[in-house]
């Protein structure tokens, strides 16, 4: 299971947390500086690891029953 995050501003993605890489990573100029400032605090890093543990991993099995 892979928890993604993205972050979008006027149809353009700015910067995506994934995972499976465990940081964030810009896909612009303001996006790279967002993603730096965002992976040097490690209490951001931290929430956006125990989300994929809260949302992910306890609803996963609710979803592949219904489907």
């Amino acid at each position: 299971i892979e928890y993604i995050r993205s972050v979008y501003y006027n149809k353009v993605e700015l910067t995506r947390f994934s995972s499976s890489l465990g940081k964030f990573v810009g896909f612009t100029q303001f996006g790279l500086k967002v993603a730096d400032q965002w992976n040097s605090n490690a209490a951001i890093l931290a929430q956006m690891k125990a989300e994929k543990e809260t949302v992910c991993l306890n609803n996963v099995g609710n979803d592949h029953r219904n489907a």
